[in-house]
């Protein structure tokens, strides 16, 4: 009997470990979706620093675009972290506004995304942008002291990730989910103890002092409901601005 018994909860033992390596496989699957790599490097002009930066297990491409005001002296610095389908590539030219009012930008690359290496997680986009901010805060036309994160999507997970570990002035998230933990739960009815990379971005943010500004459309998908951000999420000192996304659409 004490013999069955323990062949049973073996087999048991094996099958809860397989399914949750197989639910491993498919959430990385679902939120690190990486897009093809261009098969030539971008080119890029005199106002843009291509640069690696070392982290644990390989290296990682960033890109940072710089003022092109240099008679201001040290100006504010962005660190932009893409959604969970793009790569840095797309980036490289949609920030000169930004750029031509004094303010540079940094862009680095998820590990395992585009030319980087290594396998993405939230602990290794993490260690990513950090060094990436490590690296760009000592470059002459950079203030230290003015240091924004601006994540889109799951960008906005990457630089509260960052925002644990490195000073941020400020936050700005677009599109971003409360925790992916709402969202599977909510959109695919996954128990939240299989998630392994959480991004609890709302777990972090209940205890940011520093600003915050959230946009988030109305419209239920990717985020519908719990994983989307929503007014009854106060934090100070943020603020809630509601996207019509009707207008949106219209425009387009």
């Amino acid at each position: 009997m004490r013999t069955r018994f323990l062949v049973l909860l073996s087999v048991g033992v094996v099958a809860v470990c397989s399914v949750a390596l197989g639910f491993r496989s498919a959430e990385r699957r679902v939120l690190f979706p990486v897009p093809p790599t261009p098969p030539q490097s971008p080119m890029v002009g005199a106002d843009v620093e291509r640069t690696w930066v070392n982290i644990p297990g390989g290296r990682a491409e960033a890109f940072l675009l710089r003022s092109l005001s240099p008679s201001r002296g040290r100006g504010p610095l962005i660190i932009y972290a893409h959604g969970n389908g793009e790569l840095v590539d797309y980036w490289l030219r949609q920030f000169a506004d930004l750029q031509n009012e004094g303010i540079s930008v940094l862009l680095v690359e998820y590990p395992g995304y585009g030319r980087s290496t290594g396998v993405p997680s939230e602990t290794s986009i993490q260690q990513a942008l950090a060094a990436g901010y490590d690296w760009a805060v000592l470059q002459p036309q950079v203030d230290p002291k003015r240091v924004v994160g601006y994540g889109r999507s799951l960008g906005g997970g990457a630089v509260c990730a960052l925002a644990r570990v490195r000073a941020l002035a400020a936050l700005v998230l677009e599109s971003t989910f409360t925790s992916v933990k709402d969202v599977a739960a909510e959109i695919f009815r996954v128990p939240r103890i299989l998630v392994g990379d959480s991004f609890d971005n709302l777990a972090f943010l209940t205890s940011y002092r520093l600003p915050v500004l959230i946009l988030h459309g109305e419209s239920p998908f990717p985020y519908p409901r719990r994983g989307a951000w929503r007014p009854r999420h106060p934090m100070e000192p943020s603020r809630f601005f509601n996207v019509d996304t009707t207008i949106a659409r219209r425009r387009s």
